[in-house]
């Protein structure tokens, strides 16, 4: 028989009555029931419950044993009894009465249980996320990312993508966040830094021949964390295509999701095909460039209503609208709560009327509103018996994000809200530029690199904030899955494209010499798109924090807490890496 295990402890069955078993794992769970032991034994594949009698060695030793100290038990199969079947175990039917036991690792007092999800303090998770790991939930969510990942690369390989490495140590990139940076030994003074994405080395495969590309891919970025954002590392999938437009890219990822979702979705709806939802759509209807399409509100854009009028909350601002039906029926408390959620996004407050059986408004606005906005707001909102209407007025980006919001919380509340679906959508069409609203200042809203619609052409004759970007994002239930565009790769479009945003041409350059160089060597149209291998996962698993689906995630100060890192390095090592520290000084 094998030193440690004959079988695993999710794999004995009523087959298996009257055999001769080894088995390893950790001690789950112990009950004394009428002087007899019975013992979860866990390990990977499972739990099995084990017996120990009074009087023999095996109870002796099992009654000592802490709680997830490994041990090694010998002994037999038997039935449990139609009475004792647990149905909520694969080995239900069945239990070991032990023979023999060897204690292989004995475990110090816990910090935590483990046999239960009671609440811990997350820094306390964290410093010990070894033992959070061997939780049943935490279990489960890491092998549903390793299945994930698994069937990921299944699928591309079907959808005739090759899977290729890319450096980690490499240049400084333009990706928006901070740069992890490495100091070089063999260079003084010099730094390399960790790639906050593959872009520059994927579309240099590109050029180099590779028709479709796929990465597992690990970037690294110095940003603060966010429930949906761990800092410091995460994973994407990496994808770049050669001779391709947006559709192009857009229908094998569609397929992916769709597949992935369905495969790991738990029977959960997945809409196909996905929409194609502009920018500025989305921003006016959703009030996000990341709408939650589970919630089945829209807003509506009434400015022009209120164009000139005297009712000074909503007169020269930016006012939208939320029409939710069928609230007749709900008590002033409803509404109370959606304005206390609005002050908790920044705003003062949430104006709102209802629609009475006549069709005329009540509520608290409902005596600033002059006939001919009754009328043109029942027309606008196809206003009916049991409507009520919710305004947000203000600068448009103020208001769309409270409104946005509250457009959610709403549709949860009044019951237009869809559960246990996955909502897909592409958000398209973003706006090459932005203005600055103190400086002025003409920037990239998105991403620098982006093709502009229209090429040269669209860059010299048209207003640069009314240019727009092959850029694409995938969102699914809210969530931002990624971003992705067709690459600007001719050289004279990309130089125009960075001059309209302030940089002269040495500067570009410059700072970009290789991709310009490979652009002068014949690159192809290329577009590519990177989701989040964390975020997917986190969907997946139903997790409202992404720290919940990666192994061994930073804390939200990017501190490893078990690890003790961030740490310091000794004189001799900064020496030899031609470093010294300058700390802030207390403030």
């Amino acid at each position: 028989m094998h030193r440690y295990r004959s079988h695993t402890c999710g794999e004995l069955r009523s087959s298996d009555v009257g055999t001769d078993v080894r088995l390893s794992g950790w001690l789950h769970n112990r009950r004394d029931l009428g002087g007899i032991l019975f013992i979860d034994l866990r390990d990977h594949y499972g739990i099995t419950q084990l017996v120990a009698r009074p009087g023999t060695p095996a109870y002796e030793a099992l009654d000592k044993v802490t709680k997830e100290s490994t041990v090694r038990v010998d002994g037999k199969v038997v039935s449990r009894g139609t009475d004792n079947v647990n149905p909520d175990l694969p080995t239900g039917e069945i239990e070991v009465e032990v023979g023999e036991v060897e204690l292989l690792g004995a475990a110090a007092p816990l910090p935590f249980t483990i046999n239960t999800e009671d609440g811990v303090n997350e820094e306390r998770r964290l410093e010990y996320r070894f033992l959070d790991l061997r939780r049943e939930r935490m279990h489960r969510n890491i092998m549903l990312r390793s299945s994930v990942i698994a069937s990921i690369r299944s699928k591309m390989v079907a959808l005739g993508f090759n899977e290729m490495a890319t450096p980690i140590l490499s240049a400084t990139s333009p990706e928006g966040a901070r740069d992890f940076v490495v100091p070089s030994r063999l260079n003084p003074g010099k730094f390399y830094a960790l790639p906050q994405a593959p872009q520059q080395f994927k579309q240099l495969l590109m050029i180099s021949g590779f028709d479709r590309y796929f990465q597992i891919a690990p970037c690294f970025r110095d940003e603060d964390a966010r429930a949906d954002r761990s800092p410091g590392e995460f994973y994407q999938l990496d994808v770049e295509m050669s001779f391709v437009e947006q559709e192009d890219v857009f229908q094998p990822i569609e397929k992916l999701m769709t597949e992935l979702f369905t495969e790991f979705g738990g029977g959960q709806e997945v809409t196909s095909p996905f929409p194609r939802i502009p920018f500025r759509e989305s921003m006016l209807k959703y009030g996000s460039d990341k709408p939650d399409l589970r919630a089945k509100l829209e807003l509506t854009d009434i400015t022009d209503v209120f164009e000139g009028s005297e009712f000074k909350a909503f007169a020269g601002k930016h006012v939208r609208a939320l029409a939710v039906p069928d609230v007749s029926a709900q008590p002033r408390k409803f509404f109370d709560q959606l304005g206390d959620f609005a002050v908790t996004l920044g705003a003062k407050g949430l104006a709102w009327v209802r629609v009475t059986e006549d069709g005329s408004l009540t509520g608290p606005i409902a005596k600033f509103l002059t006939e001919e906005n009754v009328a043109e707001l029942t027309k606008r909102l196809s206003l009916a018996a049991g409507h009520a209407v919710f305004f947000g007025a203000g600068e448009f980006d103020e208001v769309s994000k409270i409104m946005g919001a509250v457009r959610v919380e709403a549709a949860k509340r009044a019951g237009h809200f869809e559960e246990g679906v996955f909502r897909f959508c592409w958000i398209v069409d973003f706006p090459m530029y932005e203005k600055d609203e103190e400086t002025g200042k003409i920037d990239f809203s998105h991403n620098p690199f982006s093709m502009p619609q229209g090429g040269l052409e669209a860059l010299e004759t048209q207003d640069p904030l009314d240019i727009l970007g092959w850029q694409y994002d995938i969102v699914c239930n809210g969530v931002e899955l990624s971003s992705g565009a067709i690459r600007n790769h001719e050289p004279d479009i990309m130089l125009k494209a960075f001059e309209i945003a302030g940089y002269d041409r040495e500067t570009v350059e410059e700072q970009f010499a290789g991709m310009l160089r490979a652009f002068r060597f014949g690159a192809p149209p290329h577009g590519g798109i990177a989701p989040g291998v964390d975020r997917i996962v986190m969907l997946l698993a139903e997790e409202p924090n992404i720290r919940e689906t990666i192994s061994f995630p930073l804390n939200g100060n990017a501190q490893d807490l078990m690890m003790g890192a961030p740490t310091e390095l000794d004189e001799t090592r900064l020496r030899e890496l031609h470093l010294s520290v300058r700390k802030p000084q207390p403030k």
